[in-house]
Parts: structure tokens; sequence; C-alpha cells
């Protein structure tokens, strides 16, 4: 009577099986059973088993740091990261300074990066004249920071601009100072690209003191575009915003993220 088989092919003796049979098919179960498990002897501490092949019952033992695992010697340091840097391929991200967030970063080798703040706050150290009703477009020619190359103290410094990789939302905020006078209006604009976006304006002012004017908010730019301030004034003289010092008229811009 032929016997059945398991899973792995091992013939089992039957439970009709005469007595003299059984040592006979015990014999034959018991060989194809070592036969099967005999990649599962050796072995040292610390070691895995890992399949050698499609083939059932085909295994190996490889340490825990073998080259199909992914290194131990990959990370340097306390809170390293393991990223990808291609298909298949993991790659060390060091970790960044304390307070920094991770983002994601084309350009990058791994395809993400640590930032920090991000933005560029300027101002003006000289008077700069306003003509009565007319719109002027303010220079900057002294940083407070930059972190990533938004403005130039000479080349274009009346801007602000977005750096390659930076298309996102941004807040942007100004401050613009006007020498006394009791005539008028006095209004602040943010222009991009050259063109109004958005102003404010005031009509309280005084013979005996100067005024100004403040606006911020949220843009979505692109790289490349770049954010002005101007101011207008119409008291029938040609007045000065103040330099000087960095609280007087001023601009900021800071990355709020995509």
């Amino acid at each position: 009577m032929a016997n059945p088989t398991t899973n792995f092919g091992w013939q089992m003796p039957t439970s009709t099986d005469l007595v003299t049979d059984l040592p006979a098919d015990f014999e034959v179960f018991g060989q194809a059973v070592d036969t099967a498990l005999v990649d599962l002897k050796g072995g040292t501490t610390g070691q895995v088993l890992s399949k050698a092949s499609n083939t059932n019952m085909d295994f190996t033992w490889v340490t825990t740091d073998d080259a199909n695992a992914i290194q131990n010697a990959i990370v340097d340091a306390k809170g390293d990261l393991i990223a990808a840097s291609a298909a298949d391929t993991p790659a060390r991200l060091a970790v960044g300074a304390n307070n920094t967030k991770l983002v994601a970063a084309s350009g990058e080798a791994t395809g993400l990066k640590y930032v920090g703040f991000q933005g560029a706050s300027v101002w003006k150290s000289a008077n700069q004249n306003l003509t009565s009703a007319s719109q002027t477009t303010l220079t900057f020619d002294t940083e407070v920071f930059d972190t990533d190359g938004f403005h130039n103290n000479v080349t274009n410094n009346s801007r602000l601009t977005i750096p390659t990789g930076m298309s996102g939302k941004y807040l942007v905020t100004v401050k613009g100072d006007f020498s006394s006078n009791a005539s008028g209006q006095r209004v602040v604009y943010h222009l991009v690209d050259g063109t109004l976006v958005n102003f404010a304006s005031s009509a309280v002012n005084s013979a005996s003191h100067g005024s100004y004017v403040s606006l911020s908010a949220v843009y979505q730019l692109t790289a490349g575009q770049y954010v002005e301030m101007a101011l207008y004034q119409d008291s029938g003289s040609t007045l000065t915003t103040t330099g000087t010092a960095y609280y007087y008229t001023n601009m900021q811009i800071t990355y709020l993220g995509a």
C-alpha cells in the first residue's frame, strides 16, 4: 500500500500498516526529514537563517550584517537617518543641527535635507527722497540676515528674489517711514515682479513728527519671482523715508513652506 506524503514530500506511515512494516516506514520518513532539515545545522551566535534559493527548505546561516542587509557602518552618529539615493540604494543622511527640520529636496543626494529658518531682512543705511504724488520703489543696501541669497546689496537691491528650488508660500512684511508733514496720505505697497499686489495707507500725519505705515501678507511665489516695497505720499512736497537705522524703514521675507 502506498504511503501518503507531507507538504515537504516526507513519506508517512499509515494507520493500517502492519507491525512488520512500521520500522521500514519510519526509517524512510526519518531519513527524508533529516535530509530536508540539514540546512538548519550549524550557525553561530548572532547569526540568522536566510533563504539560499527559491527551493523549499533551502537555507543558509548569515550574520545580521550580511551583504544583503543594511550595514551597521552606514550610520556614524546619533540621529543619523537611512534614506535612499536611488532605487534599492540605501544611504546615510547625517543628523541636522539642533532645532532644524527635515524637508524634501530633490537636488540633494538622498532627496532630503535639514533646514532652519529661511528668509531675509533688509534695511536702508541712508534716507531716500519721496516725490509727491509719485510711487517710489525703495532700495536696500544693508542686510540683517539673508539665509539663501534672497537679496543683493548692490545689484537690483530693491528686490527680494525667490531662490531656485524654494517655490512656496512666503510672509512678506514691510515698514515705511515718512518724514513729518501734515498734508495728504501715506501709502505702502507690496509689488511682485513690479506689479502692485497689496497696499496699506494712513492719513494721520503731523507737521511736528514723522509717521509710518506697515503691511504684512502671505503670497504664493515661485523661484525667480521677486518682491519689492514702494511708498507713496501726496503732501505736495518732497518727503524722505528715513534710513540710518533698522527700525525706520525695512523689509522682511520668511519662507513658510511649499
